[in-house]
Order: structure tokens, then C-alpha cells, then sequence
């Protein structure tokens, strides 16, 4: 799939806004890393705790749950609304 962000692209996000499946996500990993991921569905983590499983759209470059397991819930911050720079425009789904 090719990624729906290029670097260097803007976006609004909306704290506190609850994923859905397909949705591109800000998340913090365990280890602390910040990164946007899709959302392919809702999960269970290593520890019991309801979480969502994240891919990358470029699977082959990104690191996402199936290399570090799902991500708790509470480690997703904010789902992405819109790309504000520097090309306008809703997020295509995955």
C-alpha cells in the first residue's frame, strides 16, 4: 500500500477521539517512540489490557505491531483528522 503521508506533512489530530479500524492514529510505543499508524482492529495486550493493533501503510519500512504487539489504549493519543500542510486534504483510508 502506498503511505497516505509524505514526511514533512502537517496534520490535525483530535485528542481523546476514539479510533476506529482504518483510522491513522498518533501513538506512543512502549519504548516511548511517537509515530502515526492505521488502525487494523482492536486487540488485547501482552499484559490483558485492551489495546489496538497499528500497521504501517509502507509495511515493508515501518516498525508496528507486529514487531512491538498491540498498543494499550491509552497509549493512543489522537486520531488524525486532516492534512494541513502542505497539501490539504482528507487522509484516504486504508
Amino acid at each position: 500500500m502506498r503511505p497516505a503521508l509524505e514526511p514533512g506533512d502537517r496534520l490535525l489530530v483530535r485528542y481523546g477521539a476514539t479510533p476506529r479500524a482504518g483510522a491513522l492514529v498518533l501513538a506512543r510505543f512502549a519504548d516511548g517512540t511517537l509515530a502515526v499508524k492505521r488502525v487494523a482492529y482492536a486487540a488485547t495486550t501482552a499484559s490483558g489490557r485492551p489495546g489496538w493493533f497499528l500497521l504501517s501503510d509502507n509495511a515493508e519500512a515501518g516498525v508496528d505491531s507486529r514487531h512491538r504487539g498491540p498498543v494499550p489504549e491509552d497509549g493512543v493519543l489522537a486520531v488524525v483528522r486532516l492534512r494541513v500542510l502542505p497539501r490539504s486534504g482528507r487522509i484516504p483510508p486504508g
